[in-house]
C-alpha cells in the first residue's frame, strides 16, 4: 500500500459506485480493475503532478485521467462524495452549528457598494474648465 491508496475499508465504502467491470455481462472488453485507476487519480490530486508523470502502479496515465474524467462527467465523484457526507451526517460527524461566513473579512469594490465611478481624463476636464471660468467672474 502507498501513500495515498485507500484502504480496503475505505474501498468497501466506494466500491459499488462504480461500474461493473463485467458490463453485467453484456458485450464488451472488461474494464480495468477500478481500484488502482481511482488510487491513481487521488495521487494525481494530492501531488499536483502532470497526469503523465502518474506511476505505473495505478495503470496507463492516459485510462486513469479518461476515468477520472468519465466519473467526473457521469456525476460519479459527486455521488460518492454526497453518500459519504450523509453517512458522517448520520454518525453526528458534522457540527451545523459551527458552518458560518465572517462577513468582516469579505470586501467588496467600492463600484460594487454603489460608489460613482472616477475617471481620469474627465476629472482633469472639469477642473480646467473650472479654472478657466474661475477668473471670468
Amino acid at each position: 500500500m502507498h501513500r495515498y491508496d485507500l484502504t480496503d475499508a475505505q474501498w468497501r465504502l466506494i466500491e459499488s459506485f462504480f461500474p461493473d467491470r463485467y458490463h453485467h455481462g453484456g458485450a464488451g472488453h472488461p474494464w480495468h480493475d477500478h481500484r488502482p485507476l481511482v488510487n491513481g487519480t487521488l495521487w494525481h490530486l494530492h501531488t499536483g503532478a502532470p497526469w503523465p508523470d502518474t506511476p505505473e502502479r495505478y495503470g496507463p496515465w492516459p485510462t486513469v485521467y479518461d476515468r477520472f474524467n468519465r466519473w467526473r462527467k457521469d456525476g460519479t465523484w459527486a455521488k460518492i462524495l454526497d453518500a459519504l457526507l450523509l453517512r458522517i451526517d448520520k454518525a453526528g460527524f458534522i457540527d451545523r452549528d459551527l458552518w458560518c461566513v465572517d462577513a468582516s473579512v469579505i470586501r467588496a469594490s467600492r463600484a460594487a457598494a454603489g460608489a460613482k465611478k472616477k475617471s481620469g481624463a474627465s476629472a482633469a476636464v472639469r477642473r480646467v474648465a473650472a479654472g478657466a471660468n474661475a477668473g471670468a467672474a
